[in-house]
């Protein structure tokens, strides 16, 4: 049986971890020209809803990879 705390330890910090790595990813971007006079908090919102999707996304890769990468031992 596994240990279904570490595992969810571990997949709380990968996913905290990719969002980071997203977050300081996306700031490399210039956004400022898309961005409507006025409309700077939606802007800011829309970044961090970004962040979280693209982070989130990549992180349940990893994680995937990762738990497919155990269970291949069983197959021999």
């Amino acid at each position: 049986m596994p240990d279904y705390g570490q595992l969810a330890l571990i997949s709380m910090i990968v996913h905290l971890a990719f969002i980071i790595v997203t977050w300081w990813a996306l700031q490399a971007l210039n956004i400022d020209k898309w961005i409507k006079a006025g409309k700077v908090i939606q802007a800011r919102v829309l970044l961090i809803l970004l962040t979280i999707a693209i982070g989130s996304m990549v992180s349940n890769f990893f994680l995937d990879y990762l738990l497919w990468s155990q269970q291949l031992p069983s197959l021999f």
